[in-house]
């Protein structure tokens, strides 16, 4: 009894471990469980048909093994020398074979996967082109043939293939969206990696940073959001509209002074860091702090875009520890308050 206790003991630690392992890949808007496009479907095929195979050679071998340890156990008060065998030709040629036979299950639909995903829409005319920039830590997505230029929020037509074509303003990072497609990497030096996806359905995925860059690596989220062509249209006009300053005289000046350096807003400021054109109808501020109705009303304000916007204007390295916007601007709580509730009313008006 003692001997099975220490046992225990001993496995305890293991499985708990194993158990927040396994609770870390219970987020179903980010898993590759859960496929929404025809890449993430294609992948989570391959996936499923290696597990089988894995499963079912697993099963096997268990089985085998547990009938020779009971069939073949040392009897009490045998103490007979078992039969010596030094082979069998069958059974070398049956085990060499049937693994031969899973690998060619596994490896034929692997192969052709690895051509089919490794396609090239770049110079496809109906493809929508899409050039991703990774910062530590936020995404820049500029459409080339629309003129456009955003931030931290990748927005496609349904149904139509996207090309990705992925690179980096500083160190490795990846471009992953686990329930459209599997990631790839963005690498220093200059070099440009491609792939694409597609979403059949209008929702939003939830995207990564999945390689690791520093401090903030896990907080480096963005956001696909599929929607209708025509609001893809409406978007694509909406982005492009002129877009005025803030009324309050000392807000724009601060504004143009403290923010415009690096950001920009329709045609005014620099390209350096996030566009904040329409960053009042975005999912998220910064990434994570998610736009949505919540119990935290720290700031005493009922518009959550606004408190969003206030804490990371207020806070950046709270928000994201070693990002680069942090003390590079000295602003007032009156231009704080000013310049956050200015940007959560600067919104785009094109969903039906």
């Amino acid at each position: 009894m003692m001997n099975r206790w220490q046992y225990f003991k001993r496995l305890a630690p293991l499985m708990a471990i194993m158990a927040l392992v396994l609770a870390a890949c219970g987020r179903e808007d980010l898993s590759t469980l859960n496929p929404q496009g025809p890449v993430a479907e294609e992948q989570f095929g391959l996936m499923v048909t290696a597990i089988l195979i894995m499963s079912l050679v697993i099963v096997v071998v268990f089985a085998i093994s547990l009938y020779v340890i009971i069939r073949f156990r040392r009897r009490k008060g045998d103490k007979t020398v078992p039969k010596q065998v030094e082979g069998n030709h069958k059974l070398e040629v049956i085990w060499t074979v049937i693994p031969i036979i899973l690998l060619i299950i596994l490896g034929v639909p692997t192969v052709q996967s690895v051509f089919n995903l490794s396609k090239d829409y770049s110079n496809d005319p109906d493809a929508v082109k899409v050039i991703v920039t990774s910062h530590q830590y936020w995404w820049e997505f500029e459409y080339p043939e629309l003129g456009i230029k955003t931030a931290q929020e990748l927005v496609i037509p349904t149904g139509k293939t996207i090309s990705i074509e992925a690179k980096t303003a500083d160190v490795l990072h990846s471009f992953w969206v686990p329930s459209l497609a599997g990631k790839i990497d963005t690498n220093p030096g200059g070099n440009t990696n491609y792939m694409y996806f597609s979403a059949p359905k209008e929702g939003v995925y939830l995207g990564k940073c999945a390689e690791l860059c520093g401090p903030s690596h896990g907080l480096m989220d963005f956001k696909v959001k599929s929607v209708d062509p025509a609001s893809f249209d409406r978007w694509a006009a909406a982005i492009q509209e002129p877009v005025a300053l803030p009324s309050d005289p000392a807000i724009a000046e601060a504004f143009e002074n403290k923010c415009l350096t690096c950001h920009a807003v329709g045609t005014y400021g620099g390209p350096a860091f996030p566009n904040l054109t329409g960053i009042g109808s975005r999912e998220s501020v910064a990434g994570i702090l998610v736009n949505v109705e919540a119990d935290d009303k720290k700031y005493e304000h009922e518009d959550t875009v606004y408190n969003n916007l206030y804490k990371w204007i207020k806070d950046p390295n709270g928000v994201k520890p070693g990002n680069l916007m942090a003390g590079q601007y000295d602003l007032t709580e009156e231009e704080i308050e000013g310049i956050a509730k200015y940007l959560s009313e600067l919104t785009l008006d094109f969903e039906q």
